[in-house]
């Protein structure tokens, strides 16, 4: 198999929809019958949107952003995936046990498992893996493997990680997309972040990358020699993408595309859409995600590390307004780092900022800030999250009416995809930045990496960006990694975000109700809280 990327002319993805359209179809009277009866139905092919479309590559654990996640939990399998209730399933992993002391983690790998380039899955992948890609190079690895002393490899079917204590986040954080396994043949003795293979991944995963078109589609095959024999059902999967947001609701409508996971359409047409007896909006998938949103200051400039300014932006942004209007109520109020549904780890009793315009001017009279003979006060930039979607481009607008109050002269900058990942978490070039990220079902997953001065890791997306550190704020989190007791490891949990609120090391404004849509002629996705980062091994097409 040849995996350089092809010539590509607009015949040949016409080509690739019509066979998609054919098969999709599925006219035998057999296929017909199966289908009627819920039975899964094999052959055809599933299109689906990317949006934004990818920057980097498609590898969900190192080109860490939401639109990867979904095409490479089917071109990857994890060592486990989750259930309805978010208890660990066999994927490479057939079984596992934990010590008594909770200092050992044994796994007991699948045999027969080849990587797509014929190459034997073994023990030492995953070693390498967890060593020198997941505790190295991703933004929240480091910390939910902080406890991982060493990587042991009995057999070329055994792993075992070796820990200095219990740790009980790794339960979290077990699947694909996030604990990545790589090949190692492929990327030994290379830096993760650049590796060509990226862009053109080898997986053990259900599909097998085939091509990737820039502007147009991703195309994956089905796996023949998948270890979960009988599957995947479909022949194959076109990640079609379509940049704008008015078109895909209208792909979605007309059934030209039968699955968007991230956010598809803007949040205006979601309750006209949610009416289509053919659609189905599903906000399940992404409970576990638990994606948050906020507003960052670049902690390297001098005017930011004054908290008398840092507390006049947070009263001079009005959440409700945001979460009603701007995001049609699609959202909450944010009161903690931690989303308040999370309710073992949720801290209630925090400082709040609420929406006060006066305050604000007088904290900024405070710090020396003066009007101008224009009204200004502090002229910045902001960056906005306009790759994924307008929402992020109108939030940024009301940021900037609302600033303007208070004298703050705000310019906005939207980016494409990957020149906003360089100018955030590599170049450092922003005044303050809104964003969002998966909070993921534990906090040392994906809330402590907003705020530990270790996640500062140029080149790595969705870390440290604002550059925040404290010595009390990491003494809080590295205690949360090392306390093994439940309640006094929620202890730690609930300081650190003590600190974060009382800093004002970020400004926390809404908790999101993100949404996927998708055909109900597509049957089998993995119902539960993380559907749309769930490998596509079950999906199959009703006639």
């Amino acid at each position: 198999m040849s995996f350089d990327r092809p010539a590509f002319n607009r015949r040949h993805f016409l080509e690739l929809l019509a066979a998609g359209m054919g098969a999709g179809m599925l006219p035998s009277a057999l296929a017909a019958q199966a289908a009627a009866a819920g039975q899964p139905v094999r052959g055809g092919t599933l299109i689906a949107n990317v949006s934004p479309e990818p920057s980097a590559g498609l590898v969900g654990g190192i080109n860490i952003s939401a639109p990867v996640l979904p095409i490479s939990a089917s071109i990857f399998d994890g060592l486990v995936t989750y259930d309805r209730d978010f208890k660990p399933q066999p994927q490479l992993a057939e079984s596992w046990e934990q010590s008594a002391d909770g200092k050992t983690i044994t796994f007991r790998l699948r045999r027969g498992v080849t990587w797509h380039d014929g190459v034997p899955f073994t023990s030492a992948d995953v070693q390498y893996s967890i060593l020198n890609v997941v505790k190295k190079t991703h933004p929240r690895g480091g910390s939910t493997f902080a406890k991982v002393t060493s990587v042991d490899t009995p057999d070329a079917h055994t792993v075992v990680l070796n820990l200095s204590g219990p740790s009980p986040v790794i339960w979290s954080a077990l699947f694909g997309t996030e604990t990545q396994i790589v090949p190692k043949h492929l990327y030994e003795g290379t830096n993760p972040l650049t590796n060509p293979w990226n862009s053109k991944p080898i997986g053990t995963g259900a599909f097998v990358f085939k091509e990737w078109v820039r502007g147009s589609h991703i195309l994956l095959e089905r796996n023949p020699n998948y270890w979960d024999q009988g599957k995947p059902y479909l022949d194959r999967v076109i990640f079609k993408a379509i940049p704008d947001a008015g078109a895909r609701a209208v792909a979605l409508e007309n059934g030209e595309i039968l699955l968007a996971a991230n956010n598809p359409v803007p949040e205006s047409d979601v309750a006209r859409l949610a009416a289509n007896p053919s659609l189905v909006v599903n906000t399940e998938g992404w409970q576990a995600p638990a994606p948050i949103f906020f507003f960052d200051f670049n902690w390297r400039q001098e005017r930011f590390r004054d908290i008398r300014v840092r507390k006049a932006f947070a009263h001079a942004i009005d959440r409700k307004a945001l979460a009603e209007n701007v995001w049609y109520g699609l959202a909450t109020v944010a009161t903690s780092p931690v989303p308040s549904y999370q309710k073992a780890f949720h801290n209630p009793d925090l400082p709040q900022y609420e929406y006060d315009p006066k305050k604000a001017e007088q904290l900024l009279e405070d710090a020396g800030l003066k009007r101008d003979a224009n009204g200004v006060r502090l002229s910045i930039t902001h960056v906005t999250c306009a790759p994924y979607g307008p929402v992020y481009v109108r939030a940024g607008e009301l940021f900037r009416q609302q600033l303007k109050q208070i004298g703050v002269e705000v310019k906005l900058i939207n980016y494409d995809l990957g020149t906003y990942v360089r100018k955030l978490f590599t170049d450092y070039e922003f005044d303050t930045s809104s964003m969002w990220y998966s909070c993921y079902p534990d906090p040392q997953i994906g809330v402590q990496r907003r705020f530990w001065s270790k996640n500062i890791k140029p080149g790595s997306p969705s870390s440290n960006g604002s550059g925040y550190s404290s010595p009390e704020m990491d003494r809080a989190i590295e205690a949360m990694q090392e306390e093994g007791d439940v309640e006094k490891r929620k202890a730690h949990i609930f300081e650190m975000q003590r600190i974060a609120q009382e800093d004002v090391a970020s400004i926390t404004l809404l908790e999101l109700q993100f949404y996927g849509i998708y055909n109900k002629r597509l049957q089998g996705l993995r119902a539960g809280p993380l559907t749309f980062y769930s490998t596509l091994a079950d999906a199959w097409l009703q006639s």
